[in-house]
């Protein structure tokens, strides 16, 4: 089961904890705020009370199998950067930071983010559903509960044709194009093209749907909802809570 670690409980990795920890409780947060903490402790595994930019600490408290950080001390670029590098040296594969900046999300880039994020409802809205899920590579919202996304061939489809995969019958998805892992160019593919463990199609359908056929799990009561990222964007964003 993949771990994942709040360092920082800003906005944005408010957002992201609220709908992550309907669907696991492999979360570790850290902040140096005690009233958060004592907010949130009911919702993960493990909540720190400390100072982040202690790598010891950090070092000690993250399990060695973390599999993602989400980092949003954005009113404090020091330690956000001191914590996004030592998240990068300890080698967690994917970190997420918030900035406030483009000349900051270059910066933080350069110093192991894996993904830099301005906008919290981009992260409950788009960074959420891939964090959740290994076969999800890209997703976007259109509309309604309507998205687009890709997603690694299932190793139960390659070597099959398009038409013996019967996508659009048996899971609900229809495949728009396909390209090649590693590769930016999409390409045709005709009636006896066969799926390769490589590819990611391209796939567009209902959010439940998509979520289903890349394996993103769903909270046991939003599983009937008509729209599972709608529902989270309507809790967390309530009006008159102000988003930075």
């Amino acid at each position: 089961m993949r771990q994942y670690a709040f360092i920082g409980m800003g906005t944005l990795a408010m957002s992201m904890l609220e709908s992550i920890s309907k669907v696991t409780d492999q979360i570790v947060v850290i902040d140096k705020n005690p009233v958060l903490i004592d907010r949130i402790k009911d919702m993960v595994k493990t909540a720190y009370v400390a100072d982040a930019m202690d790598e010891g600490a950090l070092t000690r408290i993250l399990p060695e199998s973390l599999d993602v950080a989400v980092v949003d001390m954005v009113d404090n670029i020091e330690a956000t950067l001191l914590v996004t590098h030592t998240l990068k040296k300890l080698g967690v594969p994917e970190i997420i930071v918030k900035a406030d900046s483009d000349e900051r999300r270059e910066i933080l880039g350069i110093v192991g983010a894996t993904r830099v994020v301005n906008s919290d409802r981009e992260a409950a809205a788009r960074i959420v559903p891939l964090i959740l899920s290994t076969s999800l590579y890209n997703f976007v919202p259109i509309g309604g509960d309507l998205v687009m996304a890709e997603v690694h061939v299932p190793d139960a489809l390659t070597g099959k044709t398009l038409i013996e995969a019967d996508l659009r019958r048996k899971n609900g998805v229809n495949v728009v194009a396909i390209r090649s892992e590693g590769s930016t160019t999409y390409r045709n593919f005709d009636r006896d093209y066969k799926l390769a463990d490589n590819d990611l199609l391209l796939v567009a359908g209902n959010e439940q749907e998509v979520f289903a056929f890349s394996g993103v799990p769903l909270a046991p009561t939003q599983r009937q909802k008509t729209s599972t990222i709608s529902t989270i964007l309507k809790t967390v964003f309530k009006p008159g809570r102000k988003e930075e």
